[in-house]
């Protein structure tokens, strides 16, 4: 059974999922309203909006070394209480949030994040990119537009398909953990250190080196004859 941008519409204003949410029950679902109702219910995602004026003060700062000390993730992952944060689908959102920033390298948590020097950036390289297309100045601004949410998927964390699990995103994932404790749950922060990141190295060129070690050597056979 298809369905349509107002069914998903009427879908979001009904159980308070996300849109992506939204669309994606009715996908799994076939169409089938009340089907999405209750699909989106199970994974805890129908009135998780709803959670999002709530305070969320409580929660962990998680950390995960990987490859021998090479590179270090510290996240900051709020929820309302303390029973919450001390749950193990908590622990184990954590630490699936650390794997994320490890590999997948966000910039921020979110696009609200974004500061405005660098999205004005971004846009200024789509639009030139867009007129290259050759396509009428009107439709710019929809191609601009289209380019940004790829990036943003890039470089925000919570709009990140999820390592482990590509269908999904990382904000989808925190949608079901709150619907599953019945919690607001909120990444706050993360930060990533990389060995090295930042600190510019001596450029060795081998064949100079190879060139510089021969010409040593002659001169030394030379002043010893």
């Amino acid at each position: 059974m298809a369905f349509t941008a107002k069914d998903v519409s009427t879908l979001r204003e009904q159980t308070g999922a996300g849109m992506m949410d939204c669309k994606r029950a009715l996908s799994e679902t076939n169409g089938n309203f009340d089907s999405a109702v209750k699909w989106l219910r199970e994974r805890g995602m129908a009135q998780a909006s709803k959670r999002s004026a709530r305070v969320a003060a409580e929660g962990k700062v998680a950390s995960y070394i990987h490859m021998g000390g090479k590179i270090g993730v510290l996240v900051e992952v709020n929820c309302e209480t303390d029973f919450a944060a001390r749950s193990d689908p908590f622990g184990e959102f954590c630490h699936d949030v650390c794997l994320q920033v490890c590999s997948a390298v966000p910039r921020w948590v979110k696009r609200e994040d974004v500061p405005q020097d660098a999205l004005d950036v971004e846009k200024e390289i789509y639009t030139v990119r867009a007129r290259e297309t050759g396509k009428p100045e009107k439709v710019l601004p929809k191609i601009v537009e289209g380019m940004l949410a790829k990036w943003y998927k890039e470089v925000c964390l919570l709009e990140q398909p999820f390592v482990k699990d590509p269908d999904r995103t990382i904000e989808g994932i925190m949608k079901e953990l709150s619907g599953r404790i019945g919690e607001k749950i909120e990444i706050r922060r993360f930060a990533r250190f990389q060995l090295g990141e930042g600190i510019e190295k001596p450029k060795s060129n081998l064949a100079e080196e190879v060139a510089q070690a021969v010409n040593a050597a002659q001169r030394a056979e030379s002043e010893n004859r």
